[in-house]
């Protein structure tokens, strides 16, 4: 009987017994009650390589993309502006190679309407585009304005307080379990940092920002807190986490085309997805099809980018994106370019990344498959 009465009173004091790191709940990034914010996202990246000796003359490979997206959301409208542009510049080895450039922009502003405020459904939206690239007689500028369904509600605010939150715990500011509502306030806080930074200046805002966060987790941070929180906020990049769906179409007109033809007719029908698989992990994957109506034309283009990226730790992440073009055409064979690339991107500064990328590319007009390993910097600059 003594055996069982001291194996029961261990059980016993096991489980009675306070755990040293309890494991917190979380809220899903499901939760968030997005207000009125804006996010940005500024890169320029680039790659470079050289070879020389056993050959007529040195070769060289120059890469380099700007990619930009600021979206501003309220109950009533999503402003989206978004540019990207590509450039290179290369040589061959062989003394008949000449240097060889190419560049291609596009750019695009959307502005999304809703007839009910606040709500996920029904929407007008008016969107206007302007495209350049080499050699072209003209640039490229569309017009539509459609109609759409549905939303897609940025939820990184609510990332990076699940983010500041786990950080104060790992330096034992916080003990227990926080409300939801709690998250909420602290991510209604962070979105709105544009504004503590115009109120109180670039150098003095930080002190506000983080110490209404104070407020709202009802407690006092301290200096390790605030240190600690600071790092987080300023030092550690997540990247852009969304959630939700739409669908939209629209009519317009090409107002000028790179053939020098101007006032086309066009239809564009597209749809976008995306779905934080975790704290961690975004999908997204976003489809237009476009067509011009001229001459009883049958030709069309469809886009479809997929990409997935993974938080592997506070500093590196995992990008993996296709990208998939499809060019009907009437006049000539149809053409599909298939884009994979995978990239390991390690934060060196919260502004500077070093990348290590692998990409598959094959079109129908190429025989083989081009593939490449190449290492290059990212560079942030919003």
């Amino acid at each position: 009987m003594k055996k069982y009465d001291l194996l029961t009173i261990t059980i016993a004091s096991i489980f009675s017994a306070p755990l040293v790191n309890p494991v917190m709940a979380e809220p899903s990034l499901f939760d968030y009650k997005e207000a009125t914010s804006s996010y940005e996202d500024a890169y320029v990246a680039g790659s470079f390589n050289i070879g020389s000796g056993n050959q007529d003359q040195s070769n060289y490979n120059l890469d380099l993309s700007l990619d930009y997206e600021k979206v501003f959301s309220s109950p009533d409208r999503n402003t989206k502006f978004d540019f990207v542009g590509s450039g290179s510049r290369s040589r061959g080895p062989n003394d008949a190679d000449e240097t060889k450039s190419t560049f291609q922009l596009l750019g695009s502003a959307t502005v999304d309407n809703y007839f009910q405020p606040g709500s996920k459904g029904a929407f007008w939206y008016g969107k206007g585009e302007f495209g350049a690239r080499k050699d072209q007689e003209k640039p490229f500028t569309k017009a539509t304005v459609g109609l759409g369904y549905g939303r897609v509600v940025n939820v990184t605010p609510m990332a990076r307080a699940i983010r500041v939150v786990q950080a104060l715990r790992s330096k034992g500011v916080l003990q227990s379990d926080l409300d939801n509502s709690i998250y909420q306030a602290i991510a209604e806080i962070i979105a709105k940092e544009g504004e503590y930074r115009s109120r109180y200046g670039l150098r003095d805002y930080y002190q506000y920002w983080i110490g209404d966060m104070e407020k709202a987790l009802d407690t006092s941070l301290g200096a390790p807190g605030v240190i600690r929180s600071y790092d987080v906020l300023t030092k550690e990049r997540i990247s852009t986490r969304k959630h939700g769906w739409l669908v939209r179409a629209g009519v317009g007109a090409v107002l000028s085309d790179y053939d020098g033809e101007t006032g086309k007719p066009a239809v564009e029908v597209g749809a976008e997805y995306h779905l934080p698989l975790s704290n961690q992990t975004q999908f997204s994957n976003e489809a237009i099809v476009t067509t011009t109506l001229k001459d009883n034309s049958k030709s069309y283009i469809f886009n479809n980018a997929l990409s997935l990226t993974h938080e592997l730790t506070d500093v590196i992440d995992w990008e993996n994106k296709w990208l998939l073009s499809y060019n009907k055409l009437d006049k000539s064979n149809d053409i599909t370019s298939n884009t994979l690339t995978s990239s390991f991107n390690y934060s060196l500064t919260n502004q500077l990344d070093f990348n290590i990328t692998a990409t598959l590319a094959k079109t129908t007009t190429q025989d083989n498959i081009d593939k490449r390993l190449t290492m290059g910097v990212k560079y942030r600059l919003k």
